[in-house]
């Protein structure tokens, strides 16, 4: 089959959505599958082997500009060009990172307005290169907020278009009112055009289906899944290690770091946890380092908190080896839960809020324990249970490891969506 996957970068930091297009489709190549990732917006950043193709389509540079001057969108391609070179998108990725969900109202519906919005010179670069270069057999879109112009491809090409639902609510509901009911309605109508839609969870399918108007018939799950040798068993801890959690997400308010904080400072007063160790990784943005300031000084862990920054592939490895028990204690209800599943391919057990996607996840792996969310001195006690008992701790990450290799692989994955596509009418095999 001729796949052409279209993945929504996330500027400089590694995004669970981009890492998952990625391996989705390098499992596809390895299958016998043509396949085409297309960033959008920015290039592609994942801690694995990067399949995407060179070219960025929608430069974020050039889509705002666009956006904000009808003279940028008049301007021939080579001026264009030059606005989509990889360091530029990369940086002003970065900032962008940064900003305020509330100010991408009329951003956000232009994009969407497809060919009737102001990014019509980029739709049309993206339909030549798709029917000239790919000829795909099926193109699956990133997430709904890039559903405006299914109907465009849909005509163009002549194949059915698969849409991803990838936690776009929790950007959506954050626009002002007007912008975000302007927005809703726009994908309600576009959905017609999409023949088949799917969601890491049913948890997302279920909560975010029936808010664009989409039926649950036409919604697959397919869950993510992993490149099982990429995460091997961890090794058994050496005997002077002190207990140890670990964290490995974006840093900011809405992955919940302070709230594991205040657990740990909660962990650390009681007796026989005096020595314990905090090790927490992920990429910070500049509008989230006020908020992170404040978290870790009102928690007072002193050295007992070691926070490692942005880490490789290595370096992620490395962490979730050297913890015995992992936590991020998302606000919102996460629609993936991608981290998860490597802490638990690594025989690692995990304590989560009880909502999004965790529940579905760690009943199906026995990877973990769930806690009320937002509640510290839950998850503090979560934390002390798994960390005073290591038999339950070894029981519940050989459990995790076990299904994640049985249910969660890449493969699995690729297979899943393969049946997506053929159901959708896809041509090949």
């Amino acid at each position: 089959m001729n796949i052409a996957i279209l993945a929504a970068g996330a500027g400089g930091m590694y995004c669970g959505s981009c890492m998952r297009d990625n391996t989705l489709a390098a499992a596809l190549i390895r299958a016998g599958h043509r396949v085409s990732l297309i960033p959008l917006y920015t290039p592609l950043r994942t801690d694995e082997r990067d399949v995407s193709i060179s070219r960025v389509f929608y430069g974020g540079v050039n889509v705002y500009l666009q956006h904000a001057s009808g003279f940028f969108r008049r301007t021939p391609r080579w001026i264009d060009w030059l606005f989509d070179r990889r360091w530029l998108l990369r940086l002003a990725g970065r900032r962008a990172g940064s900003t305020d969900p509330r100010s991408l109202g009329p951003l956000t519906i232009s994009v969407l307005d497809g060919e009737d919005g102001s990014m019509r010179k980029e739709l049309a670069r993206l339909l030549r290169y798709l029917a000239d270069d790919v000829q795909p057999d099926v193109v699956l879109l990133p997430n709904a907020m890039f559903v405006g112009v299914a109907g465009a491809l849909k005509r163009r090409l002549g194949v059915p278009i698969v849409c991803e639902l990838a936690g776009e609510d929790i950007f959506l509901d954050q626009l002002p009112d007007r912008h975000r009911s302007r927005a809703y309605a726009i994908i309600r109508d576009a959905a017609a055009n999409v023949a088949r839609f799917t969601a890491a969870s049913r948890y997302y399918a279920d909560h975010f289906a029936p808010r664009i108007g989409v039926a649950a018939d036409r919604v697959d799950v397919v869950y993510p899944g992993l490149r099982m040798d990429d995460f091997p068993a961890a090794p058994p801890p050496p005997a002077d290690r002190r207990p140890t959690v670990g964290y490995l997400a974006r840093v900011c308010a809405a992955k919940g770091l302070d709230h594991l904080l205040a657990a740990f400072a909660l962990l650390r007063a009681r007796p026989g946890f005096e020595s314990a160790e905090l090790r927490t990784a992920g990429w910070l943005g500049p509008g989230d380092e006020p908020w992170y300031r404040d978290a870790v000084r009102a928690a007072a862990l002193g050295d007992s908190h070691v926070h490692l920054g942005e880490v490789d592939r290595a370096g992620k490895i490395a962490l979730l080896h050297g913890i015995d028990v992992f936590s991020v204690p998302a606000r919102f209800p996460e629609p993936k839960g991608i981290y998860v599943l490597e802490a638990l391919a690594c025989g690692v057990p995990v304590v989560q809020p009880a909502s999004g996607s965790f529940p579905e996840l760690i009943a199906a792996t026995g990877g973990g324990l769930l806690v009320p969310p937002g509640d510290a001195p839950a998850l503090a006690d979560a934390l002390a249970d798994l960390l005073r008992d290591r038999a339950r701790r070894e029981s519940l990450g050989a459990a995790g490891r076990a299904s994640v290799a049985a249910r969660f692989t890449d493969a699995q994955m690729a297979g899943n969506m393969l049946k997506v596509f053929r159901k959708a009418g896809a041509r090949g095999q």
